[in-house]
């Protein structure tokens, strides 16, 4: 973080900020798996579960409430393209687990969102300052391709673990690979050593 309280990725502070096998774009495509789903903020909310003393549940008021943090980084997806110098505005993933007590067997934050969808991260990748529940990117608010109304944002890692249309993290002893890790992405997903499949 600078003075201008801006977080930025350590990512975006490389001589070279382009992974291996990437190329730039300047626009934002819209990757995903199946239809855009209708959610409703009056009805959205946002779960903390598992390995926590007590589980706990916001309402879209309630999560929005919370001070939020703006964060620069860059965006890689699988699909080898990457974008640089992104803004996102929303609430860090250390603000969010302050909310409730994370127990000491918890290695893993599964995200949950619409649909079913899951992803996996190491809580360490988890709760890098860097990593935000975006509720704005480039100071307008989240359009429903881009996964509105929240979306994680894990800036050092492959896009597809940063997963549209949240709706609550799960705290786990066990590694529980996601939809695309399912399918044969790679379990962590790191564009600096083109962690892209598993096979």
């Amino acid at each position: 973080m600078k003075d201008d309280g801006v977080i930025r990725s350590p990512d975006t502070e490389r001589e070279n900020r382009v992974p291996p096998g990437q190329s730039l774009t300047s626009q934002w495509p819209v990757l995903h798996y199946g239809s855009i789903p209708k959610m409703d903020t009056a009805e959205w909310t946002f779960t903390l579960s598992g390995l926590v003393a007590s589980g706990k549940v916001l309402s879209y008021q309630e999560f929005t409430a919370l001070e939020q943090v703006v964060v620069f980084s860059d965006i890689h997806c699988v699909t080898r393209w990457s974008r640089l110098d992104n803004l996102w505005q929303g609430l860090s993933s250390r603000a969010v687990t302050d909310l409730v007590k994370v127990l000491s067997q918890a290695k893993f934050a599964i995200i949950h969102a619409a649909g079913g969808f899951t992803t996996n991260l190491k809580i360490d990748d988890f709760l890098q300052p860097d990593v935000v529940f975006a509720l704005k990117h480039d100071g307008q608010p989240l359009s429903p391709e881009h996964g509105a109304p929240v979306r994680l944002v894990v800036p050092r890692l492959y896009f597809w673990k940063s997963a549209k249309w949240v709706t609550g993290v799960e705290f786990t002893a066990d590694d529980r690979p996601g939809f695309w890790e399912s399918a044969g992405y790679h379990n962590r997903g790191d564009p600096w050593k083109e962690e892209r499949y598993s096979r």
